[in-house]
């Protein structure tokens, strides 16, 4: 690897393979090539670390799975925060800070941050007005559903399995979720609710972006006027090789923020014609796909992005708004199907084209895998009023995902990097007679638990600069 080479930041994404597992990339030199070098040994043999491979598709665009984000309302006592979804703040009239949450999400963006975030209870029957009728508690089903988002990033990223966007798809449920806090925190002045966004978001991703930028300089980085993206990041911010397994995720906190400062003007188009409109919001992508390309830049891989997710966070309006809940059953589940039928079809249908059926690599197909995934789960929310509220019966996974949605922007920024720094110390178990015999340190699963021991780390070191954020005293733990 040529760790002079000056990247310009567009991820992974679109156009490229899935990830292979970390410790079966594609250096060769071993830890010598990569990420510090010099570590020897591990596994049994030299085990490099994982790079992506260059693309195969007309799509070099970013976008990870990964994702999410993530997003969270206040409940009852002690609500956690988090960046993407944040809750509201009990000034009489909406601060700065008064906002609910996505990652990636997150949607949380994100959602996205990374994010945290609650979801308001069963939305209006038919005939009801857009405004929601509660605006109570957390919603536990969204917050599981934004904790299942996480671990599936998470895993994603440390077995590059192609069919894990299929089973799950991350992303899109991490917008869809921070849509539908959106829409909600859009019955405050617009303004004040995107500075509180901003303002939740941002300080978590310039305290990663110090390690991560000083550690590529000391690598040889030489950044230009685009590092001005690593302050605000409304395009994809700019690193070198070394550095990609890092920042590659940052395509999901661009396209989220991009998302919430539309947000005013997307609602305002929506709830005059909210059906149509939420059809219409897959048009984008199918002209991207058959009529014009983007083209291969920050502009082009923000544009991509935007169309792929664009129904999901639409779709989050619709939640909101209790559109879904006014909508027949047969339409909406056949409408759905369909969407399955036809993403999945053109994924399997093109790999050769793409070199993989990694929803990831293909943007048409995930924007309709991900349309009709998520209004099913979006679907079976409004129409059953399903909360999850039995999950409060099961203190410790109760609290797990309480964890998660709080600090759902510290999990998916340090994430990456926990994972890296799991093969190195692994392969100091190496070192260890008893450690060698006794543990399986040759397994990917192995590395996986060692990761998220590390994400744990993070999470206690870091995660209090979301509750700095969010104008509140720093916690350990929320």
């Amino acid at each position: 690897m040529s760790w002079e080479s000056d990247r310009p930041g567009y991820g992974p994404g679109y156009g490229r393979q899935p990830q292979p597992p970390y410790g079966q990339g594609q250096y060769g030199d071993g830890y010598g090539g990569g990420y510090g070098g010099g570590y020897g040994g591990g596994y049994g043999a030299p085990q490099p670390y994982p790079q992506q491979p260059t693309g195969q598709g007309p799509w070099t665009a970013a976008a990870d799975t990964t994702a999410p984000l993530p997003a969270v309302e206040p409940q009852p006592g002690p609500a956690p925060e988090s960046e993407w979804y944040p809750e509201p703040e009990p000034d009489p009239v909406p601060s700065a800070g008064a906002e609910p949450d996505p990652v990636p999400s997150a949607g949380a963006e994100p959602d996205p941050v990374p994010s945290a975030g609650a979801e308001p209870d069963p939305v209006p029957s038919a005939g009801a007005d857009p405004a929601p009728r509660r605006t109570g508690g957390r919603d536990r089903y969204f917050d599981t559903l934004r904790a299942v988002a996480l671990v599936r990033v998470v895993t994603y990223h440390t077995f590059g399995w192609a069919w894990a966007g299929m089973v799950f798809p991350s992303m899109g449920i991490m917008f869809g979720l921070a849509g539908t806090l959106m829409a909600k925190s859009l019955e405050r002045p617009a303004l004040k609710v995107l500075r509180s966004r901003i303002r939740r978001l941002l300080p978590p991703f310039w305290f990663w972006g110090v390690f991560v930028v000083v550690a590529m300089l000391i690598h040889d980085w030489m950044p230009g006027w685009q590092i001005v993206y690593w302050i605000v990041p409304l395009g994809d911010p700019p690193g070198n090789a070394w550095g990609e397994q890092a920042w590659e995720i940052l395509w999901y906190l661009r396209t989220y923020l991009w998302f919430v400062l539309l947000s005013p003007l997307l609602l305002r188009v929506f709830r005059p014609a909210p059906v149509p409109v939420l059809l219409l919001s897959l048009a984008p992508i199918v002209v991207f796909q058959f009529v014009w390309q983007p083209p291969d830049n920050r502009f082009g891989t923000g544009l991509l992005d935007l169309a792929t997710y664009l129904f999901c966070w639409v779709l989050g309006f619709a939640h909101r708004d209790g559109v879904l809940e006014r909508l027949r059953p047969a339409a909406v589940v056949l409408l759905s199907l369909a969407a399955l039928a036809y993403g999945g079809w053109y994924a399997l249908a093109h790999q050769a084209e793409y070199g993989t059926y990694d929803l990831d690599e293909i943007p048409l197909a995930q924007a309709f895998w991900s349309a009709g995934f998520v209004t099913l789960l979006m679907y079976f929310k409004a129409r059953l009023g399903v909360d999850f509220a039995g999950l409060t019966r099961f203190r410790r996974l109760d609290r797990i995902v309480t964890v998660f949605n709080a600090r759902a922007v510290t999990i998916y920024l340090w994430h990456e990097i926990a994972l890296i720094l799991a093969v190195p110390l692994i392969d100091q178990f190496w070192k260890v007679p008893a450690f060698e015999t006794y543990l399986p340190l040759e397994s990917q699963w192995f590395m996986f638990g060692v990761g998220w021991v590390l994400i744990a780390v993070f999470v206690l070191l870091c995660g209090w600069v979301e509750d700095v954020a969010a104008r509140k005293r720093p916690r350990l733990l929320p």
